[in-house]
């Protein structure tokens, strides 16, 4: 039993989860976190999936159908550990809150405040003391490729546009170290997605065409930073780069549940400007991560950081 199945009939639910329904309907693609008093509850399939990952107690909450509604959560004081494994296992997680008053009419409004992905996570409390989050993007067409990387919490904007080499895309990706790539829904080649998988352990988001559109991508930016011209950026004769970083002010956006105003500038990146390692190489050289779990990388002998925003490489 999931909840969109039992969606066609409403009336016979509690006024409670009737808002819980037509807020997880907005929210299909998340793990829903349902503020109640002290505790975020998660129900039907979200709630056997977050016992699943989490090693909690799935219990249940009234019945839809004649059959009781799974249910599970976590306290609210102490979620952000249930939220990081959650996030680290590739999930994706709305929060809504309590945002109306106790009127002891009805169920108090509750509304999605925020939602983490593995690429737009802000917190602290969240984030790996040695790697950041950065959310990647790119956009192809014909013969050219442009990515984007944006890490959130550093305020960390960059782009690059270059010839499409489908054998060198592993090795730009494994360079950028994504923690989440945003494709275009309507990527006609499916063996990206493949190399991406095969590869790297991120999720890949597919996101609407509307987000890549090359004729509004100027805008997005533009607005973005306040300014009438991308020229002072170099970004005029690169619409892909251009496109593949108005994707990403669209997701963050949409994620933070606010506007961007520390996203000031972007830093346009050439392809002569590094050495390519593809993954291999640099998995072998454990320049980033160990080969063995419990080993030591050459990262982490040089990292004294303590917070993700102090790491910067």
């Amino acid at each position: 039993m999931n909840s969109t199945e039992i969606m066609a009939d409403l009336s016979s639910h509690t006024p409670m989860m009737q808002q819980y329904l037509k807020v997880k309907t907005d929210y299909q693609h998340a793990l829903l976190f349902y503020r109640m008093g002290d505790f975020y509850e998660l129900f039907f399939e979200d709630a056997h999936l977050a016992a699943k990952l989490l090693g909690i107690t799935l219990t249940h909450r009234g019945k839809a159908s004649g059959r009781p509604i799974p249910m599970a959560g976590v306290p609210y004081h102490s979620a952000e550990g249930y939220l990081a494994r959650l996030v680290k296992a590739g999930r994706t997680v709305a929060i809504c809150e309590q945002v109306g008053e106790v009127t002891g009419k009805g169920p108090v409004e509750r509304k999605v405040v925020r939602i983490l992905t593995p690429g737009t996570l802000t917190d602290d409390a969240l984030l790996s003391s040695y790697q950041s989050s950065n959310l990647v993007s790119l956009c192809i067409h014909q013969n050219q490729i442009g990515f984007a990387l944006l890490d959130l919490s550093a305020g960390i904007f960059k782009v690059q546009q270059q010839d499409y080499k489908p054998e060198q895309l592993p090795i730009e990706l494994a360079r950028l170290m994504p923690s989440e790539i945003l494709i275009d829904e309507d990527l006609v080649d499916t063996n990206i997605i493949e190399q991406i998988k095969k590869h790297l352990d991120c999720p890949v988001t597919k996101r609407p065409n509307v987000d890549f559109n090359l004729n509004n991508a100027q805008k997005t930016l533009c607005d973005q930073f306040t300014v009438s011209t991308l020229s002072g950026f170099g970004l005029d004769p690169l619409p892909l780069a251009k496109a593949a970083a108005a994707a990403l002010i669209h997701y963050a956006k949409e994620t933070q549940k606010t506007a961007l105003p520390h996203i000031r500038s972007i830093q346009l990146e050439q392809s002569t400007d590094f050495i390519a390692l593809d993954p291999i190489t640099r998995r072998n050289l454990e320049i980033i991560e160990p080969l063995f779990e419990h080993g030591t990388s050459l990262f982490q002998l040089i990292n004294d950081c303590q917070t993700a925003m102090g790491v910067v490489y």
